[in-house]
C-alpha cells in the first residue's frame, strides 16, 4: 500500500462561547485536517491543530510544512509503516509535532480501515473502565463559574476542571465559587497555563487554594525549566501535573528522576501524534507516572485518536478531549455521554467525517 496524495483543509470550528486561558482568547478554533488516499482505494483522516504558546507552531506556519516540507516526504510511502513514516518526517524537518500528529492520525485510521480494527486494539487492547472526562471551564467571572458548573453536575459530570492564570486573587475567588455550587463531592482539578509563572508566586496561591481540595494543580509555573517542578513539589502535598514543560522524554525523564510531578498531560499535537504519545505513556508507565490525554480543542478526528490512546493503557487515568462538545459545528462524530466519550468499535478513528461540513468551514 501507498500513499498516492494527500489533501489539505484550513478550517475554523465554531466556539458555543470563548475559550479563554491564561495566555489567550479563542473566539473560534483554527485546525487544519488531512485527507490520505491510497493505491488501495482506503482513506485516513488526521487534523493538526497547534498552538504558539505550547509548540511553536500557528496554522500557517503548519500549512508551510505540510505543504512543502511533509506532504512530499511521505508521498509514495507505506501508511502501515508508521516507525518508517516519522522517520522520514523527522529527518525532513525538525520539531513541528502538531503538523506531524496529522499525517500520524492519519495513517492510524487506514492502518485501523485495513485491518478491520479500531484504533485502541492496534496499540494493545481497551481497558476495562474508560477514563473519566471533566467539564472544562475557561477564565470567567466567579459567579458565571459557579453557574456553569453546577449545570454541569446536573448534566452528568463528576469533575470539573478550571482554567486560571489571569490574575492570583481573582483565581482564588473563581475556585472558591465553583467549590461552593458544587459541594465536596465532586472532583475540582485547575491548570493555570504557565499562568503563575514562578515558583514563588504558585507556591503561594496553591496554598491559598488548598482549603478547596483541588485534585491536582496542572502546569502552575513557567514551562522553560522543567528542574524547577522540584522545588514547588517541595512545598505542597498538593499533587501536581507537568502539562507544558512535559513535551520530550527528556523531560519525562528529569521529571522522573526528581519525583517532581504525580501527573503528565500528553497531547497528541505536542508529541507528533499517537506513535510518539504511546512511547511517552510506556515510559511514564515504567516509571509509575500517571497520565492525562489532553487537546488543543480538537475536532471528533484528533479526539477520537486521543482516546483511543487513552482505552489502551492502563496508567492513563484521565481524558480531557472535550473539543468536539464546545462547538457549534465540527465535521465529525464522536458521541459524548458525560463523564464519559462512546467510542465505537468501527474500525480505525471509529468516526463518520463529514466533508460537506469540512468544505462548510474551510477558510477561504
Amino acid at each position: 500500500m501507498k500513499i498516492t496524495q494527500i489533501e489539505l483543509y484550513h478550517v475554523n470550528l465554531p466556539l458555543k462561547e470563548p475559550f479563554i486561558v491564561s495566555y489567550m482568547r479563542y473566539d473560534m478554533m483554527p485546525s487544519i485536517i488531512i485527507k490520505i488516499h491510497t493505491d488501495e482505494g482506503i482513506i485516513g483522516y488526521g487534523e493538526s491543530v497547534p498552538d504558539e504558546n505550547v509548540t511553536g507552531e500557528s496554522v500557517q506556519s503548519d500549512i508551510v510544512t505540510l505543504k512543502h516540507y511533509l506532504i512530499p516526504t511521505v508521498i509514495g510511502s507505506d501508511p502501515r509503516n508508521i516507525y518508517q513514516v516519522h522517520e522520514k518526517m523527522n529527518r525532513k524537518i525538525f520539531g513541528n509535532p502538531a503538523a506531524k500528529a496529522a499525517i500520524d492520525i492519519a495513517c492510524y485510521d487506514i492502518i485501523g480501515k485495513y485491518s478491520q480494527l479500531p484504533i485502541y486494539l492496534l496499540l494493545g487492547g481497551k481497558k476495562d473502565t474508560a477514563p473519566s472526562l471533566p467539564f472544562v471551564l475557561s477564565i470567567l467571572e466567579p459567579g458565571v463559574l459557579a453557574k456553569q458548573a453546577k449545570a454541569a453536575v446536573d448534566d452528568g459530570y463528576t469533575e470539573i476542571k478550571m482554567k486560571l492564570g489571569a490574575g492570583d486573587e481573582k483565581d482564588i475567588q473563581r475556585v472558591k465559587a465553583v467549590r461552593k455550587a458544587v459541594g465536596n463531592d465532586v472532583l475540582i482539578r485547575v491548570d493555570a497555563n504557565q499562568g503563575w509563572k514562578s515558583v514563588q508566586r504558585a507556591k503561594r496561591i496553591i496554598e491559598y487554594l488548598s482549603p478547596y481540595n483541588p485534585s491536582w494543580v496542572e502546569q502552575p509555573i513557567a514551562a522553560d525549566d522543567v528542574s524547577l517542578f522540584k522545588e514547588l513539589k517541595q512545598s505542597t502535598s498538593i499533587p501536581l501535573m507537568a502539562d507544558e514543560s512535559l513535551v520530550t522524554v527528556k523531560d519525562l525523564r528529569i521529571l522522573a528522576e526528581h519525583q517532581s510531578v504525580d501527573y503528565i498531560n500528553i497531547k497528541l499535537m505536542k508529541s507528533g501524534g499517537i506513535y510518539p504519545s504511546l512511547q511517552l505513556a510506556t515510559q511514564a508507565d515504567f516509571m509509575g507516572i500517571q497520565c492525562q490525554i489532553g487537546s488543543m480543542v480538537e475536532s471528533s478526528i484528533a479526539s477520537a485518536a486521543g482516546f483511543h490512546l487513552a482505552l489502551s493503557k492502563k496508567n492513563i487515568i484521565s481524558t480531557e478531549v472535550s473539543g468536539p462538545v464546545m462547538f457549534t459545528k465540527e465535521p465529525g462524530d464522536l458521541d459524548y455521554s458525560p463523564p464519559h466519550i462512546n467510542l465505537s468499535n468501527k474500525p480505525g478513528l471509529g468516526i463518520t467525517v463529514d466533508e460537506d461540513v469540512i468544505q462548510e468551514l474551510v477558510v477561504k
